[in-house]
Formats: C-alpha cells, sequence, structure tokens
C-alpha cells in the first residue's frame, strides 16, 4: 500500500516520467572500427555487461578505408574511440596528435611489444591477426596446381592467373603482408628484393581485392586457387565446410595488431576510458581468443584448430615505427606498379 502512494504520487509529480527518461538515456560512443562484422556482437555484449549505460555506435570499414577516413576527419573529429584498428595505422595517428594517452586498469598483463612505447601509453594491442594462404584443395586438384609451402612459390608459373590478395591501400592484412615482403626481403626505397618479390608475384595474381577476408572467401568458394588473407577467415571458412587448407609460408609471417585507442576530441572521455578498460581485460581477451591464436594478454587464448603451435614464433620481425612511418611511400610505390589489377569499388 505504502508502494503504491509512493508510485501515485511520484507520477502526480511528473518524477516518474523524469527517472524514466534519465534511465533511458544512455550514452553514446562513437567506435571506429575495422573488426570483422561477425565479431561485433559478442565484443559489444561483453562490454555492455560491466557497462549497460553506454550504447557502441560502430562505423565499420577495412583498416585502410578506416585509417584515411579519421585522417581526413582530423581537423573535425568525429570518433571517441578506434577499437580493432591495425596498431600500425594507431601508431600514424598518433605521430600526427590525433590520439589521447591512457593507462587503462589492465595494461601491465598486456605483454610489452603488443603495446606502445610510451607512458602512458597511445595504444595498447588487443590480439595479433597474421598471414594465412587459403588453398583450396579440390579446384587445385582439377588444375593439377600443387599445395605452396613459401611466398616464393606463388611467383611460379602454375600460380597464374590463381592468386588473390588484399590491395594495402585499403586493407589492413594486404598491407602487413607488403611490409613483410619489404622486411623479410629488403625495401630500399622501392629497388629491393621486396619489390623484386612482388613484381613476381604480381605478375600471377588476378586481382587485389579491397577485403582481407575475401580473398580467402574466393579461395573458399572456388573461383581462385589460392587466397592471401588471414588466420581467422582461414579458419571459419574451413570449419564451414569449405575445402581449403590453411598454409603458413615458411619465409615468415606478416602480421598486426588489432589495437585500441582514445581519439582526441572525444566530448565523452569517461566513457571511452571504460571501453578502453574493458578492451584490455582478461574477459575481453577471453572472447579475442576465440578468434585468433594470440591475444595481447598472454596465456589466454586457446589453441585454434589448423593454427600451428609455433604461429608466434613464424612472425616477422615488425617495426611499426617503419609500418607507420614509410605507409605513404610504401602505398605510393605498390600502387604505381600494381594498382592495374585492383577490384573496382
Amino acid at each position: 500500500m505504502r508502494l503504491s502512494k509512493i508510485a501515485q504520487f511520484l507520477a502526480l509529480s511528473g518524477l516518474a516520467t523524469f527517472a524514466g527518461i534519465a534511465a533511458a538515456q544512455k550514452t553514446q560512443l562513437l567506435v571506429y572500427t575495422a573488426l570483422e562484422t561477425d565479431q561485433l556482437k559478442a565484443y559489444q555484449e561483453g562490454f555492455n555487461k560491466t557497462n549497460p549505460d553506454i550504447e557502441i555506435k560502430w562505423v565499420r570499414d577495412s583498416t585502410g578505408v578506416i585509417t584515411a577516413k579519421l585522417l581526413a576527419e582530423k581537423a573535425n573529429p568525429q570518433a571517441d574511440a578506434v577499437m580493432g584498428v591495425a596498431a600500425s595505422s594507431l601508431a600514424l595517428m598518433d605521430k600526427q596528435g590525433m590520439l589521447i594517452p591512457y593507462a587503462p586498469l589492465n595494461l601491465d598483463a598486456i605483454m610489452s611489444q603488443y603495446r606502445d612505447k610510451k607512458v602512458p601509453p597511445a595504444w595498447f594491442g588487443m590480439d595479433v591477426w597474421g598471414a594465412t594462404v587459403c588453398f583450396n584443395t579440390v579446384e587445385a586438384q582439377k588444375k593439377n596446381i600443387p599445395k605452396p609451402t613459401s611466398w616464393q612459390d606463388l611467383t611460379k608459373p602454375v600460380y597464374k592467373g590463381q592468386v588473390v590478395m588484399p590491395n594495402p591501400a585499403s586493407s589492413g592484412t594486404g598491407y602487413f603482408d607488403v611490409v613483410a615482403w619489404l622486411t623479410l626481403f629488403g625495401d630500399q626505397n622501392g629497388k629491393g628484393g621486396g619489390w623484386k618479390y612482388m613484381d613476381g608475384l604480381h605478375a600471377n595474381i588476378a586481382q587485389y581485392t579491397h577485403s582481407g577476408s575475401k580473398p580467402c572467401n574466393m579461395a573458399a568458394s572456388g573461383e581462385f586457387v589460392v587466397g592471401i588473407s588471414f588466420e581467422y577467415r582461414a579458419n571459419t571458412n574451413k570449419a564451414k565446410g569449405a575445402p581449403i587448407d590453411l598454409v603458413f609460408p615458411k619465409e615468415g609471417l606478416g602480421w598486426d595488431l588489432e589495437a585500441f585507442a582514445i581519439h582526441k576530441g572525444t566530448k565523452k572521455l569517461d566513457a571511452a576510458k571504460k571501453l578502453a578498460d574493458w578492451a584490455s581485460s582478461k574477459d575481453a581477451m577471453l572472447l579475442y581468443g576465440k578468434n585468433f591464436a594470440i591475444t595481447a594478454q598472454p596465456g589466454v587464448a586457446a589453441p585454434l584448430a589448423n593454427v600451428p603451435k609455433d604461429y608466434e614464433q613464424r612472425l616477422v620481425k615488425l617495426d611499426f615505427n617503419y609500418a607507420a612511418e614509410q605507409r605513404e611511400r610504401i602505398l605510393g610505390e605498390w600502387t604505381r606498379r600494381y594498382d592495374g589489377k585492383s577490384e573496382k569499388r
């Protein structure tokens, strides 16, 4: 009876309506991301378990597109945070003063090689995503094409017209492939062995796609025999029954970090910090580990099917500063040489 009278009083006074509006209002956080679309729901639900009053509005595209969008908006920033975008891109934005350094609650648990070296860091890693070649065994048998074991194999005439890979200007996967080849075989400002390798590979390329997932999807469907992609998409397609083998070229694997940063200019700093705290937490790492073999916190990810146990040791030695500082030059040279085979937008 007493509760009923209180409710009547609140209704008459208008306080109940006010309380209802206040409860319904959530802080909206605009987050730019290159995360795979089929990952977003789980991550958002995981965050909302501890922060139900913050609603994430995602702006999602491939890494190169998101990076270009953020750089274009530098004078008039829109994003509150950046999540699941390549660390090499965030390093570039940090150099341009576009990020707010922040040490999340779980920073100490993140391995030093997977976070910005500054204190506090401008960005921190979530997980590693690395190169994997998707090889369609059924189509290969029909065409009598052998399974490659190395990057150099893919320059052999037998693969002509059967290889697809991501365009590095639009895809983070494509960019870490190019950086890896330059690291492994040499750059020398466009004259090194890495460029000679890409010349040879280009002769066999059927198309450069604007997505890191698409080459594996094309190989999985049998459109092409070889798709240069990354392990999450390769494993997902194989789990769905696609007739593909995962190949990890023996010279070494390109990779980058899916990483997090708070964007300078946000008017919702407290909410962005809460997302950073969650993104660095063990709960979040467990979710990342369902998709990727290596998380920024060690010992969290369970072994993934089809991914070798020494996967982390196969990654090339990546210099994030080199990848960030040389990005414009590398992409300019790549575009000049090879863009003629890129898919149309």
